[in-house]
């Protein structure tokens, strides 16, 4: 398989990730700060899979394996403030603030249905909360990516 379509692959993959997650939110499940954070490196590594197809070289498989990489360490440490095993932003975990908060924003009940706390699970499956699946799938990604990197690495 071409450097191009493995890059493509996984471009593809961080766009059904990316999907999945707009899929849950409509079903309810609000991000929080952290889980909004991830989905940035899907972003960038959906460009790298589209300019792929026009300029397939070492620096968009490199581009895409770093992004990949990049959201699976936010989604280890997010999953790790889930787990209670480290402190997540003050503005969105247990220990938040409300010092940001307004007199008017603290009266009203609709403040609650906008704070989503980063150190709640959601959802979970097998174990894993949607921020650790986010986690394992975003290192299979890299893995692809750097595949594509080597790969072009070697015909240059």
């Amino acid at each position: 398989m071409s450097a191009t379509h493995r890059m493509w692959i996984a471009a593809l993959g961080s766009f059904a990730l990316l999907a999945g997650a707009y899929a849950f939110q409509a079903m309810g499940y609000a991000p929080c700060k952290m889980c909004l954070w991830q989905r940035w490196p899907h972003v960038v590594a959906i460009v790298a899979g589209i300019v792929a197809v026009l300029w397939s070289n070492r620096f968009v498989a490199l581009t895409g394996a770093i992004a990949m990489l990049t959201t699976a360490a936010i989604g280890v440490y997010h999953s790790g403030v889930e787990r209670g095993w480290w402190e997540g932003p003050t503005s969105c975990s247990g220990g938040q603030s409300l010092g940001g908060l307004s007199g008017a924003d603290l009266l009203s009940t609709d403040v609650m249905d906008r704070i989503v706390m980063c150190d709640e699970i959601a959802w979970s499956f097998a174990g894993l909360s949607m921020a650790s699946w986010n986690a394992v799938f975003s290192v299979l990604l890299a893995a692809i990516w750097l595949s594509a990197f080597r790969r072009l690495q070697r015909s240059a």
